[in-house]
């Protein structure tokens, strides 16, 4: 009965086995074939976002580095050397052109020009008296001089007449005759002489008189002048409207001629000065539309051009533009880096893509890739016009049919099969 048990057991076994080892050399049969063939899997399908070309205004964007600069600026240097007596503003303070702002010591100027004052009016007084009393009474004396020496001339020719014909009747003898005619010789060397000297008045010292008056008159007044000229260098005055941006120097301190004490910007208005390639430059003009990007502030600000320099810059040979911002509210401060954004050539009606549609090859030349009617994309060579950053105008290549693939382009092979994903609301061309 043992033994009987014993052998039942691996013939059951055996039995058992050829149930998997069949299965399993069927399977193998069935792969090892030839007459049975794998069915091919279905290409997979590549999704991808397109859209056709639109049709609208598109507009370059020019971009470029700047630095917000003041629309005015001075930088106030006194013309002497003097410590600070008062100090009227602080930095940040708002000022009006002429308005006093600093003022320095100047005790000895203010005296200095009190006692140039005072030769003005000595030099004035006597430049009174030489024209309206020394020169005219000269002048008087010396006519009166001469027509005394007229009258004692014209005496004595008729003295000299009358006795001629008194010697001619044998009236008189020829010594009385000879002593009126010596009498005339004289009269007339006086006339003479006082003719001279009235000419001599009237045309020589007459004039030198005066432009001697004249000449020590305008010495003291040209002395006066820069005394008191002195004394208004210890008032520093602003020349513009503005803000006080530095005053170094406090009360007692000593501000040195030539080396700037105060500065004074105004920043209602700043200028975003950068610098631009010649061919970009070429198409901006005083007045063109622009945008300013400041850090820390959320929107960017507006702004106009309003000078493209006639010149290149000899260094970088850029063209120096600047835009002016309004900054009325002292948001922006200057020196402040930003970035700027000028709206160069537009096209009002431009076939446009994308700027993610457009492929650059190896050799620089742009293609795009779109969707076929076979349901595959191929790549299309095409020519560009301005790109604005978020759109590129298509000049050649495209036609308004073509569905250009915009996002997924990249890496596809020729005639790879894609399928259209719908594209985001509220987003992409339609």
């Amino acid at each position: 009965m043992s033994e009987t048990t014993k052998q039942s057991t691996p013939r059951s076994k055996s039995l058992a086995r050829p149930s998997w080892v069949l299965a399993a050399a069927a399977a193998l049969l069935l792969v090892s074939s030839p007459g049975c063939k794998k069915a091919a899997a279905p290409e997979p399908l590549v999704t991808v976002q397109a859209a056709r070309p639109v049709q609208g205004p598109i507009a370059e964007q020019i971009s470029a580095d700047a630095i917000l600069a003041p629309i005015e600026q001075a930088a106030i240097a006194p013309k002497i050397s003097a410590p600070v007596k008062h100090l009227y503003v602080a930095r940040g303070s708002k000022v009006r052109k002429g308005q006093l702002l600093v003022e320095l010591e100047n005790a000895d100027l203010s005296a200095a020009a009190m006692d140039n004052k005072g030769s003005l009016e000595a030099a004035q007084a006597a430049y009174a008296t030489t024209t309206k009393a020394q020169v005219p009474e000269d002048t008087l004396k010396a006519e009166s001089d001469l027509a005394s020496a007229k009258a004692n001339l014209d005496l004595n020719q008729s003295i000299v007449n009358s006795r001629k014909q008194l010697f001619a009747e044998g009236a008189i003898p020829g010594r009385d005759l000879d002593t009126a005619q010596a009498a005339l010789v004289q009269a007339q060397a006086a006339y003479d002489a006082a003719s001279k000297h009235l000419e001599s008045l009237r045309s020589v010292s007459h004039e030198a008189a005066l432009k001697a008056a004249r000449g020590q008159l305008t010495s003291a007044e040209g002395k006066y002048n820069g005394a008191a000229a002195q004394v208004n260098y210890s008032e520093i005055r602003s020349p513009i409207d503005g803000v006080v941006t530095d005053c170094p120097l406090f009360a007692g301190e000593t501000a040195a001629a030539g080396a700037p004490l105060i500065t004074v910007m105004d920043t209602s208005v700043l200028l975003a000065k950068t610098h631009i390639g010649q061919r970009l430059a070429q198409q901006l003009k005083a007045g063109d539309e622009a945008s300013v990007s400041v850090p820390g502030v959320a929107d960017p600000v507006g702004a106009k051009v309003s000078l493209v320099s006639p010149a290149l810059d000899p260094g970088s040979t850029t063209v120096e533009v600047w835009l002016k911002i309004d900054n009325k509210t002292g948001k922006l401060k200057v020196g402040t880096p930003v970035k700027v954004s000028i709206t160069g050539k537009t096209v009002a009606q431009a076939w446009k893509v994308p700027d993610s549609a457009i492929q650059t090859s190896n050799d620089g030349s742009k293609t795009v890739m779109v969707v076929g009617s076979d349901g595959a994309a191929h790549s299309k060579p095409v020519t560009l016009g301005i790109d604005d950053g978020t759109d590129v105008q298509v000049t050649g290549g495209l036609t308004p049919t073509d569905m250009v693939i915009t996002t997924g382009a990249y890496g596809l092979d020729e005639g790879t099969k894609v399928q259209i994903a719908p594209a985001p609301a509220g987003g992409g061309n339609n």
